[in-house]
């Protein structure tokens, strides 16, 4: 039975408290979020997630070593013609060394055999690199443009008998080699079986080439080659004209144009 005393409505002071106790509910949700889907990691999740797992190490970035420094005052191509130092000793012992080693030569109608040496102090000495030198006289002689033109003739390098030797030497070394020549040590010669060059001239080549040094360098091999071929001298061919690979070039051009090759 309904309690005769309770009220019939509940007395509005009540009302109103349920009212701001449902408005207080509404004002907690904020419009700047969406709730989370269910199942998705909370904030405090991720962030400990994240502060656990290690980044991967950074790659090693590679590096390319530096060219090695070339000697003073000389250039790549220098160096790749056996110069190794600027300076020309003026005496050495005399003493002449094979640089060893052999190369086949391209195939040809006749095949000339070569034998490379050097004066010992030159080489000791770190003025002189053998092989290159070698490398570089080779190359020079087997060129297309060279005496072996249209495969009449090719030259093979050996370190053993030889027709045809070829020796790099201080000037007062060279100067002796080929008397009765008189080349002060600064010409270069033919004597016999040998051509020999001189160091004065192979460092510094000669005005009239200007900075084109193996340019130089491949005209004194190919000239004084071309006189244990048996090719003399040839005259100076007058005032812009391509000097012959057997005028004297290295006592001056007068005009004419250097020219290196025996078929240019």
């Amino acid at each position: 039975m309904p309690n005769p005393l309770a009220p019939a409505h509940p007395p509005r002071r009540a009302l109103l408290l349920l009212g701001a106790a449902a408005l207080a509910g509404v004002a907690g949700c904020s419009d700047d979020a969406a709730p989370a889907p269910a199942g998705s990691p909370s904030p405090a999740s991720s962030s400990s997630a994240s502060s656990t797992t290690a980044a991967p190490p950074a790659a090693p970035v590679p590096t390319t070593p530096a060219p090695p420094a070339l000697p003073p005052g000389l250039t790549q191509a220098d160096v790749d013609a056996g110069v190794l130092s600027a300076e020309v000793p003026t005496t050495g012992g005399g003493d002449l060394v094979v640089v060893p080693g052999s190369a086949p030569a391209p195939p040809s109608a006749r095949v000339r055999t070569l034998r490379v040496e050097v004066e010992r102090d030159l080489l000791e000495g770190g003025l002189v690199d053998g092989q290159a030198f070698a490398a570089f006289a080779l190359a020079t002689l087997n060129d297309p443009r060279g005496w072996g033109a249209g495969g009449t003739t090719s030259f093979a390098r050996t370190d053993g008998d030889a027709e045809l030797r070829l020796v790099l030497a201080t000037p007062d070394t060279s100067a002796a080699l080929c008397r009765p020549l008189r080349t002060m040590g600064t010409l270069s010669c033919r004597t016999g079986d040998k051509a020999v060059l001189t160091t004065y001239r192979w460092v510094n080549a000669i005005p009239d080439y200007g900075s084109d040094r193996t340019g130089y360098r491949q005209y004194v091999v190919s000239h004084e080659v071309g006189h244990l071929l048996g090719h003399g001298h040839e005259p100076n061919p007058g005032v812009g004209r391509r000097a012959p690979v057997m005028m004297q070039q290295t006592k001056g051009l007068d005009g004419a144009l250097p020219n290196p090759w025996p078929n240019p």
